[in-house]
């Protein structure tokens, strides 16, 4: 699955499931507002957590299952990130119904902005930044770092 460089791009994937699409989303619910560093060193436990992020177990955990993993040191134990995770999960099964098949949701709306403006409408968590590297790590389409930058009015300053 995807690594964060230190000093540069993620690396991408090829999703081969739901789940690498789930796993790739949540590492950009759980980053907002958190760094990644935090986010990295707890990834494989997270991954343990939430089932190797396969998506039909993932969808079906529970109250129960949700409240243990607010104890659970393995993971970043924030409660609505933790409920959004499954939200998301349900939603993408959904998706992946609908249009019989992720990629082919992704790539329904044509093009990055109605993809990032829909993805942030469906998904808890998902902002801007979120959808960027979410789009960018599975392998979508997505404009230059520098300019998705520009064109919101960010100064990007390479490290």
């Amino acid at each position: 699955m995807a690594e964060e460089h230190e000093h540069g791009a993620p690396e991408q994937i090829e999703p081969k499931r739901l789940g690498d699409y789930l796993d790739v989303m949540s590492k950009a619910v759980f980053q907002s507002g958190i760094s990644w560093r935090v986010v990295n060193a707890k990834w494989a436990g997270t991954r343990e957590a939430f089932h190797n992020f396969e998506a039909l177990a993932v969808a079906s955990m529970g109250g129960a299952e949700l409240s243990a993993l607010q104890k659970d040191t393995r993971v970043i134990r924030n409660a609505r990130k933790l409920d959004a995770v499954v939200e998301n999960a349900r939603t993408m099964i959904d998706l992946e119904e609908q249009h019989k098949g992720f990629k082919n949701y992704l790539r329904s709306h044509g093009g990055f902005e109605p993809t990032v403006k829909d993805l942030k409408k469906r998904f808890k968590f998902m902002g801007e930044t979120g959808a960027f590297y979410f789009l960018y790590v599975v392998g979508e389409e997505v404009p230059s770092y520098d300019d998705w930058c520009a064109s919101r009015g960010v100064t990007h300053t390479p490290h």
